[in-house]
This record gives structure tokens, sequence and C-alpha cells, in this order.
């Protein structure tokens, strides 16, 4: 999952990157102003994901853990891994559409 998070942010500092240079060009134009909120958006995404996976697998290391609460960690690892494949499936589009505009 740590891998799919950098790629995620990779791509989105990538889609960034694409925006900026064309918003100096047309720097009111609403729909790429709306490409870089999303992908700063990204960013925080990531940075706050990489941080809760590092608290929840921290969790996994504790001894003392029932199996419910191995259960209800998985769960939670299953679930987080989904919204960033999620994410990342949304950043390669919008980057893909960045590129088709230059």
């Amino acid at each position: 999952m740590k891998t799919a998070i950098d790629l995620t942010e990779q791509t989105a500092t990538k889609g960034i990157n694409l925006v900026q240079s064309v918003m100096s060009l047309f720097p009111n134009n609403d729909v790429l102003i709306q490409f870089y909120a999303s992908l700063n958006t990204v960013l925080f995404f990531a940075h706050t994901y990489r941080q809760r996976l590092q608290i929840t697998t921290q969790t996994f290391l504790d001894v003392d853990m029932t199996a419910a609460e191995v259960q209800e960690t998985g769960e939670e690892l299953a679930a987080m891994l989904g919204v960033v494949i999620e994410v990342k499936i949304r950043v390669s589009k919008t980057v893909t559409t960045l590129e088709g505009m230059l």
C-alpha cells in the first residue's frame, strides 16, 4: 500500500507541474484551478494516509492484541487500500486528461 501511496503522490505532483505550466497562460481558467485544487488535495491525502498506514501497522506490533482486534485492524487496512487505489485511478485519469490538453 505504501507503494501505491507513493505512486499516487508522484502522479499528483506531475499533474500539479502540468497545471502550473498551463495556468501561467490561462490564470483564470476555472477548470485548471479545479485540477490544481484537486491535485493538491491528493497530496494532502497521500500524507495523511501514509501516517494512518504507519499507525495502523504499528498496531500489529502490539503483542497483546485479541483476535477481534487483529480482525478489525485487517479490515481497516483493507478499507484503506481500497480508498488508495480509487484515488490513484482518479489521479491517473486527471493527469491523462491534462496531458491530452497540452
